[in-house]
This record gives structure tokens, sequence and C-alpha cells, in this order.
């Protein structure tokens, strides 16, 4: 009885610790995200929280945008000893900056889609503005280099497109650590503590940069050279999404959160959004067809083209007078216009009455004796002089 009353014992002991075990880990899935570990940080919820969908969609679309980017720049980084073509190798830098821009609006989109902290707060502030100016900078420096093309037929240098971009860039960083130290250091609030208002405000700058870049691209389908005239289309196309993307975000952000009361809830899948969608337009219809144009072969434009009309004829002229032919030619067909030359003026000797008729083609290039010929030289077949050889000469 004492071994049975010990074994009772030991199951109960048993028995209450799985009890236990099972009833913490309910409680801990009871206090997490549902689709979430037991171990992760509040602040990572929205990563993989399934009753918040919008994290994990855009989550999603930005991964792979960081993937498209990254093998954008993998293939210029393959392709660019073979890239011979100074117009296209000259913007290369610009387009690394371009791709290495829109590589931070996907990277960006990540810290608003994590709760915000002090820290979180300033990267987004601070971030925003700048990686916008960089991209908008470099849209600027590439309309300047296909108003160029199109109307001169050259490009500026790649340091000038890449140095144009950055320092256009490096004001609005200027204006965001600006912000920062007046509204964080001098009057002593937290980072998380601005108005959307002021957010706006600080990006006056950047939108200066888009709607100046887009009336510029207009220039870019005037002039002679049609075939830079694709690109220019494509950059207005990347513009002209890209403000109506601003035009929606900052209507949403600043008016209609506020509208439908839901400020606090869809500030941040409000800029999460846009930073995706503009990161996907400059891919689609910027960095894509920039890389395809850069690495495609370009096409021998001096070459003539024989069937087009408006081109300008080759000069007539005599064939001997272009060509150095050989002598034996020039002997062998002086030759055989001189005996022609003869047949005909004893033609129109004995049949003078008759009148003068047309000649069959003399082939002047191989020696023929005709019949005429025959007859004159009394029945013997003349021959060719030494110089000439038997055979086609030309």
């Amino acid at each position: 009885f004492v071994v049975s009353d010990r074994k009772m014992k030991t199951y109960r002991a048993i028995g209450f610790f799985l009890l236990f075990v099972i009833s913490y880990g309910s409680s801990e899935n009871s206090s997490t995200s549902r689709g979430c570990g037991l171990d992760l940080l509040p602040q990572y919820v929205y990563l993989c929280d399934l009753d918040a969908i919008w994290g994990i969609v855009v989550e999603a679309v930005a991964g792979a945008g960081v993937l498209t980017t990254l093998l954008l720049m993998l293939i210029l980084l393959v392709r660019l000893p073979f890239i011979k073509d100074k117009e296209k190798k000259s913007p290369l830098g610009m387009h690394f900056l371009f791709l290495f821009g829109t590589l931070g609006l996907f990277g960006l989109t990540f810290a608003f889609i994590i709760q915000e902290d002090e820290m979180v707060c300033s990267t987004r502030r601070f971030l925003w503005g700048v990686i916008f100016a960089l991209c908008f900078s470099c849209l600027l420096a590439q309309a300047w280099r296909l108003r160029r093309l199109v109307r001169h037929g050259k490009s500026p240098s790649g340091w000038h497109l890449a140095g144009v971009a950055i320092c256009l860039m490096l004001v609005q960083v200027i204006i965001a650590t600006e912000w920062l130290i007046l509204t964080v250091v001098r009057d002593n609030k937290l980072a998380c503590s601005y108005e959307p208002m002021d957010f706006a405000m600080a990006l006056i700058y950047v939108m200066f940069l888009m709607v100046f870049t887009m009336g510029f691209s207009l220039f870019t389908l005037c002039g002679k050279f049609k075939k830079w005239k694709k690109n220019g289309v494509c950059l207005i196309i990347t513009l002209f999404f890209s403000i109506l993307i601003w035009v929606a975000w900052m209507t949403m952000y600043l008016f209609g959160n506020a509208e439908l009361k839901r400020r606090d809830k869809w500030s941040d899948p409000t800029l999460a959004i846009a930073l995706v969608t503009s990161g996907w337009v400059f891919v689609i219809f910027h960095a894509i067809p920039e890389v395809h144009c850069t690495i495609l072969p370009s096409q021998q434009e001096n070459t003539p083209n024989y069937f087009d009309t408006s081109q300008p004829r080759m000069r007539e002229t005599a064939f001997e007078e272009d060509i150095q032919l050989p002598r034996s030619y020039m002997e062998n067909k002086a030759f055989s216009m001189d005996e022609h030359n003869a047949a005909l003026r004893t033609a129109g000797f004995r049949n003078g009455s008759l009148g003068s008729r047309p000649s069959a083609p003399f082939r002047s290039n191989v020696y023929q004796p005709t019949e005429m010929a025959v007859v004159l030289n009394g029945g013997t077949i003349p021959t060719a002089p030494p110089s000439y050889t038997g055979r086609h000469l030309w």
C-alpha cells in the first residue's frame, strides 16, 4: 500500500504540472496576436498579425520591391564592362543613385509597419523627405540629360549628372536636420509628437522638385534625335503617377483620416502604402525601361537607308573617275570600242540608203568578234590584243 500511495502522489504532481503548462500557454496565446509567435515583441506585431492584414500585405509588396531593385542593380553591375556606348555609360552613376533611393523607399516602409517609438519616429521624419528628394533629383538630372540628347545628341558627363542629383538632395537633408533640431532638441518635444501638417510642411522642397521636374521633362519631347523621346515619355509617365500618389496620400493623411475619425489607426497605413506605391511606380515606369535601354546594344545610326527617299542621293559620276581600273581592262575596252565604231562606220557606208539602224548593246567587257568584224577582216577571226586575257575582267 505504501508503494501505491507514492505512485498516486507522483501521478498527481505530474498532472498538476501539465495543467499549469497548458494554462500558461493558453494565457500567452490569448495575449499575443493571431499569427505571431510567443517571443515576438509587441512593437513588431503588425508584421505578422492576421487580424491587421494590411501590415502583411504591405510587407510582402515591399519585400518584392526590394528583391526587384537589387536584381536591377545586379544586372547593371554585370553588364557594366560590356557597355561601350558613351551616351549610355555616362548616366550609370545616376541610375545607381536612383535605384538606391528606390531601395530606401521600400526599406522605409517597414518603419511605418512597426509601432512607433522615439528612434522610429526620428527615422521616419528624417528619411521620408531625404529619400524622395534623392529620387526626384535623379529624375530631374535624367530630364536634363534627355533634353541635351534630344536637341544635340550628346549627354552631360556622368560626374555632372550624379553631382546635380546629390547637391539637390543635400538641400532636403539640411531641411530635415533643422526640423528635428528645432522640434526635438531645442523645444524638448518627443520625436513622435508632431502634427500631420508639420510633416507635410517639411516636404515643400520635395514637392517643388517633383513639380519642376514634371514641367522640365515636357521639353524632352522637342528635338531632332527621336530615339531618345521614348525615354522622355517614360519619365513623364513616372512623374505623372507620382504626383497623383502624392495628392492622394496627402489628402488622406491631412484631412481624410480626421474626417473618418481614424487618424490614429490609419495614419501609418496611409504613409506605408504611399511609399510602396511610389517605389513600384519608379521601378516599373523608369528603372526597368532605363536598365533595358542601357544594356540593349546600340543601333548603327550612320548606316544609310536606301529605301528612305528623304536622304540625299549619291553623286552620279563617270565610273572611271572614282575607281582606278587596271590598265589591261582599259586597253581591252579601248580595243573593243574601236572595233565597234569601225563596224558601225562600214555598215553605215554600205547601207547608207537604208539609213541608220539601232545597234544591239555592245558587251565591252568580253571580247567576242561579231559577223561584221569577220567580214571586214577578210573572213578570218581577228585575235585579241596581247593584253587581253580572254576572261571576264569586271
